[in-house]
C-alpha cells in the first residue's frame, strides 16, 4: 500500500499541536484555539487520520505507578547481520521492552527496557540472550531523567490529572 502525499497545513500543524498538548480535548475546544469550527476540526482530523498523519491516542502512565521501578537501554549486537524483522520478532516476545530499534554504529539494536527491579531486569536481559544471533548485550541503566517532563519518564501535565490510563500492567498483576 502506498501513501499518497496529503496536504498538509498550518491550521493541521496546529490541530496536531494541540492534541499533542491535550489528546482529550473537543473539537470545539481545539476550533476555538485555532480559529476553526468544530466541525472543520473533525473533518481535518478525520482526514489526517485516513492518511496516516495521526496514527493513534494514547494515555502517558508514570511506569513507577506500574511497577516498573527500573529502566535501562540495552545495545544489541548480533552475529552477521541480523534482518530487522528477526529482531522485531524476538522483542515483541518480552513485554518488558518498551521501545526498540534498529541503530547505526557498533551496535545492531537498542532497547529500552522496564523491569519492576533489577532481578527482574537480570532475568529479562538473559532471556535476550539465550537468543542465538545475539553475541552480546551492553547495558545502561536509567538513574534518573533529564527532562522529567518527557513521555519517556512517564510524565503527566496537569491537564491530565484524574485521568483514566490504560497501560499493560507489571509482569505478576494482573489487568482489570
Amino acid at each position: 500500500m502506498t501513501l499518497k502525499a496529503a496536504p498538509f497545513d498550518d491550521l493541521d500543524r496546529k490541530i496536531v499541536a494541540a492534541l499533542i498538548d491535550n489528546g482529550r480535548a473537543s473539537f470545539a475546544e481545539i476550533g476555538a484555539a485555532v480559529g476553526l469550527s468544530s466541525t472543520a476540526v473533525k473533518r481535518r482530523v478525520d482526514r489526517m487520520r485516513e492518511n496516516n498523519v495521526i496514527t493513534g491516542f494514547s494515555a502517558t502512565v508514570r511506569p513507577a505507578a506500574l511497577g516498573w521501578l527500573t529502566e535501562a537501554y540495552v545495545e544489541v549486537y548480533c552475529d552477521s547481520a541480523a534482518p530487522p524483522r528477526r529482531l522485531a520478532e524476538v522483542v515483541r516476545n518480552h513485554p518488558e521492552i518498551a521501545a526498540a530499534m534498529t541503530v547505526t554504529g557498533g551496535a545492531d539494536a537498542l532497547l529500552h527496557v522496564r523491569a519492576t527491579d533489577v532481578e527482574h531486569f537480570e532475568e529479562v536481559l538473559e532471556r535476550i540472550r539465550t537468543e542465538p544471533f545475539i553475541r552480546k548485550t551492553i547495558s545502561f541503566m536509567v538513574l534518573s531523567h533529564l527532562l522529567p517532563d518527557s513521555p519517556e519518564a512517564g510524565a503527566t501535565q496537569s491537564s491530565d490529572a484524574g485521568r483514566p490510563a490504560v497501560a499493560r500492567p507489571a509482569p505478576g498483576t494482573t489487568a482489570s
